[in-house]
């Protein structure tokens, strides 16, 4: 399995990992597998291993997935292919009511596969332009000589180009990937509370991608182009994160007072 799987964790270690966009992999990657082996002795008392004909399919056709793939040189659906071979030699071995014991890990784990170039560029183009254009409206509102075309930003006498980075995407991923894992971990919430904890964390992503990039053009105006590209690039970026973070983790204590209220406990239970 490791000589089978190599050439594709190479690629995602070298084409994903190693840049902005995927730097999260690995975090997610290693505390997944920490999760998993955690989790895993909890289901010995249902662990039943399956026919052998239906563990003999699942790991045919989506070994036969991760082969077809590998020879079309699709590695963004290799990758996926590799993923569900995973699962389904776990199925042989374990069983389905022991992979529904593990939905956690193995759905967490899904954030460490790189997303499609395809769907990042129809996800981030979107994204580029509104914040483009809101922290444009925002500043010209406050008196700023500023304009801008598309996702290129024109202040004063310097020019700004938007990239992927500021888009949200990479904080929308992470931020989610760490608000499932710290829900989860804290109470083990039902999948509900989950899903609307993640789903305030895209707003908070954005906006706090909106800020990173309202602090960008400000630096580059007053302090000039190199400032905004050096040391202050980056710490505008880790800020912004750790503003969004601190904000899940403020909403999470008040949604947890609407969650008590709503099913009728006190707010101290």
């Amino acid at each position: 399995m490791a000589l089978v799987s190599f050439p594709t964790w190479r690629f995602i270690a070298t084409q994903s990992w190693s840049t902005e966009q995927g730097s999260h992999g690995p975090l997610v990657l290693a505390s997944g597998i920490w999760l998993f082996v955690r989790m895993l002795p909890e289901t010995r008392p249902v662990q039943h291993k399956p026919a052998a004909w239906r563990a003999f399919g699942a790991i045919f056709v989506t070994a036969l997935s991760l082969v077809l793939f590998r020879i079309a040189a699709v590695i963004e659906l290799e990758v996926y292919a590799l993923y569900a071979l995973v699962v389904a030699l776990l199925y042989a071995f374990v069983g389905a009511a022991a992979l529904q014991r593990l939905w956690f890990p193995l759905l967490y784990l899904l954030f460490a596969v790189p997303l499609p170039d395809s769907l990042v560029a129809a996800l981030t183009n979107p994204l580029k332009i509104w914040i483009s254009e809101s922290a444009v409206s925002l500043l010209y509102f406050l008196g700023y000589p500023i304009a801008s075309a598309g996702v290129t930003i024109q202040i004063g006498q310097y020019q700004l180009l938007v990239a992927a980075a500021c888009a949200g995407l990479n904080s929308l991923i992470t931020l989610s990937a760490l608000t499932l894992f710290y829900v989860y971990m804290s109470h083990r919430a039902n999948w509900r509370y989950m899903a609307v904890l993640v789903a305030a964390a895209i707003p908070v992503a954005v906006f706090s991608n909106l800020m990173r990039v309202l602090l960008l053009i400000l630096i580059t105006y007053y302090w000039g182009e190199a400032a905004a590209q050096g040391f202050l690039h980056n710490f505008a970026g880790l800020t912004t994160f750790a503003i969004s973070l601190v904000t899940i983790y403020v909403l999470d204590k008040l949604l947890q007072r609407v969650w008590r209220f709503a099913a009728g406990k006190p707010a101290g239970d």
